[in-house]
């Protein structure tokens, strides 16, 4: 299999898994209800349409650099890499998981596992696996949903922060904010 039908399935593999265990959960008690959601939503959105390989292919975007077949397979593997981490992620806040910004009758900060390492390995991972995809693909509008994606997820990890601060205590969510990065692995912030 060629390393650009290895990225569709991979992404398909992980969107179709993600719908699937989207209804293990536990029932929110409250939402986040804001503009910054919708704008989340849709500059990922945006960012997923100019991630695609056929965007680029329709609008006849030219490859910025080449990668040899080697490389792609690599690229490949660490989006698959950055699956897994989501996944890692998702399965270790088991039923406190949820798409949307909320907080459960049983919350609480989680800080161990893929949470020890950064405080949204969730998003870590699906821009681990954008980067590789955008990588691989090397258009200008690639790295455009690249860009795009990273600042929507940023966008709801900020969003997210301050509704669990507001919502757990700033002192419960403000030490584990302390001492765990956001996004990247032993990068402060």
């Amino acid at each position: 299999m060629r390393p650009g039908e290895l990225f569709v399935l991979a992404w398909i593999a992980w969107i179709v898994s993600w719908l699937a265990a989207a209804f293990w959960y536990s029932k929110p008690l409250k939402r986040a209800a804001t503009y910054e959601v919708w704008a989340y939503r849709g500059i990922i959105l945006i960012g997923a349409v100019l991630l695609n390989h056929r965007f680029s292919q329709r609008i006849g975007a030219p490859r910025l650099w080449y990668v040899s077949l080697d490389g792609a397979y690599a690229l490949v593997g660490v989006a698959v890499v950055g699956f897994l981490f989501a996944w890692w992620a998702r399965v270790y806040l088991g039923p406190l998981w949820s798409g949307a910004v909320t907080v459960k009758s049983d919350h609480r900060v989680v800080d161990t596992g893929p949470y020890a390492l950064v405080r949204h390995p969730i998003y870590t991972g699906l821009i681990t696996a954008t980067l590789a995809t955008a990588a691989a693909e090397a258009t200008a509008p690639a790295l455009a949903g690249l860009v795009l994606i990273a600042f929507g997820l940023w966008i709801k990890a900020r969003l997210e922060e301050r509704f669990l601060a507001a919502e757990l205590g700033p002192d419960a969510y403000g030490a584990y904010r302390s001492r765990v990065p956001m996004l990247v692995p032993f990068m402060p912030g």
